[in-house]
């Protein structure tokens, strides 16, 4: 593409950029890109609101909660540590069936316990004590927050949900408006009167969409991993980020771009070759939805797949069920070159393919 015509194609995308970024139709796209934040600054919030609630009612130390063993009275418990940050208590009514000696009937004897349940604080961990008629009887931990929990549900929000549809359907949105939209609005003509050639206004629309793309959906990738961090101190977030965590949001952001990259030039190409390109779409977003329960091999050919190796972590997979493990057969990542490089050449070739119908396209608004 010579200078003239780079030219005319960033002019045709800054004058596209208001249409990409502002589109009418388009207020969902936002909201797709910016629903992992959504999630995950919920979750911190609700955290940090429970941490000071409980912080407020008292902290216990981390020696006496480890100090607490089954069979303990709640007496003795309540010496050691008076300061519970919640507690409840009801009456737990079980019923024993008991044989009545030369009788084939069966009298129904009703057994009442006092239950009683207290969780205490020490400012990283709460422990709930379940106590039976003033026994201790059970003991359980929880972490209040697990900075390893919170990656591995965002490599499972990014990969099942921002990769599968948010980026899917977002540049479905972005991308099929460029000319499908116009054609709707019966205004493309006035693009075809311009003295350009058609495939530099593909190249300007391309851009356009191309842009705005990147900037919702990395940009909305990116918060939601500094959202993911939030919640957690600070001295937790710097060793993770120095230890390879930089690494990881780079790789996140660089899969929801290359993702905007592949997705976009297959719609773009949709909304000029067919009249309704809603049917490939959904024939697509099939074929990537069952993705991994396919051959290894049908697997290379899915976008999804490159898309997936550049992810830093593996998305969690519950594989307890057996039918699970017997339909799923995962292929090995690509390595993320080869994973660039596909995805680069098979947005090549889309576009190319869009740039030969670009030029054979007739305007006819009767038949939209």
């Amino acid at each position: 593409m010579t200078k003239v015509r780079m030219a005319q194609a960033l002019s045709i995308a800054r004058v596209e950029m208001r249409r990409a970024f502002f589109s009418k139709r388009g207020v969902w796209v936002y909201l797709l890109a910016l629903l992992p934040f959504v999630i995950f600054f919920g979750h911190g919030l609700e955290i940090k609101l429970r941490e000071k609630r409980w912080a407020q009612s008292g902290l216990t130390a981390s020696q006496v909660l480890d100090s607490f063993n089954t069979g303990d009275r709640l007496e003795d418990v309540f010496k050691r540590a008076p300061n519970p940050v919640a507690e409840h208590s009801w009456t737990d009514r079980n019923s024993d069936d008991e044989d009545r000696s030369g009788d084939d009937r069966k009298s129904r004897k009703t057994v009442s316990k006092a239950m009683r349940l207290m969780t205490y604080f020490d400012g990283q961990r709460s422990v709930d004590l379940t106590f039976a008629d003033g026994v201790l009887e059970q003991k359980h931990f929880r972490t209040s927050k697990s900075l390893e929990e919170d990656r591995k549900i965002f490599a499972g929000i990014f990969q099942y949900f921002y990769l599968r549809l948010a980026i899917f359907f977002g540049c479905l949105g972005i991308f099929m408006n460029l000319f499908r939209g116009e054609m709707l609005d019966k205004t493309l003509h006035f693009w075809f009167l311009t003295p350009v050639k058609r495939e530099v206004l593909l190249a300007g629309k391309y851009m356009a969409g191309i842009v705005a793309a990147t900037v919702i959906f990395g940009g909305g990738a990116l918060l939601g991993y500094a959202a993911m961090l939030w919640p957690h101190s600070g001295a937790e977030a710097q060793t993770f980020l120095q230890s390879g965590g930089w690494s990881h949001a780079f790789w996140y952001v660089s899969a929801a771009v290359l993702g905007c990259l592949g997705y976009g030039s297959v719609f773009l190409a949709a909304g000029l070759l067919l009249r309704n390109p809603i049917i490939p779409a959904a024939v697509i977003l099939l074929l990537e939805s069952i993705n991994a329960f396919m051959p290894a091999v049908l697997q290379k050919l899915s976008v999804l797949y490159y898309l997936q190796s550049l992810c830093p972590e593996a998305a969690p997979l519950d594989e307890s069920s057996p039918i699970l493990r017997l339909l799923l057969s995962p292929a090995a990542p690509a390595s993320k070159s080869l994973a660039i490089f596909g995805l680069l050449i098979v947005t090549g070739l889309v576009l190319w393919a869009a740039c030969s119908a670009v030029k054979r396209i007739e305007i006819n608004y009767g038949t939209e």
